[in-house]
């Protein structure tokens, strides 16, 4: 049996390799505070960790942050980004689960109310 590999749609992320901050113009509805704090969030965590860190979705609307880093990159620590992606996800729950939300609600077109029982 093939799985079909789960499609991931790419929120915003930074490259510290190109020193570069992306952000999904599909999402622009998102208010301006948002996006700066997402900006931010990006930026800092490769500015600590290095590598390529994004922010994006699943197939049902959750957040997934991902970290990677070339092969060749002997500064970029895997624990420390897997300890970094884990604080992140503490500290910025609220964050995460209203980007969640809003994917779920403008993006995916789910029903609010349905969205709302589930919690």
């Amino acid at each position: 049996m093939c799985k079909e590999k789960e499609e991931k749609v790419v929120l915003c992320g930074a490259n510290s390799y190109e020193m570069k901050y992306y952000f999904n113009e599909k999402f622009n509805g998102i208010p301006d505070s948002i996006k700066d704090e997402l900006h931010i969030l990006c930026v800092l965590f490769t500015e600590e960790v290095g590598g390529v860190f994004t922010i994006g979705f699943d197939e049902d609307g959750s957040v997934v942050l991902e970290t990677n880093a070339d092969d060749d990159d002997i500064y970029y620590d895997e624990i420390s980004s897997g300890l970094m992606v884990s604080e992140v996800r503490r500290k910025r729950s609220e964050l995460l689960e209203s980007l969640s939300l809003y994917y779920r609600v403008f993006i995916l077109h789910e029903d609010m109310s349905s969205i709302l029982e589930e919690n």
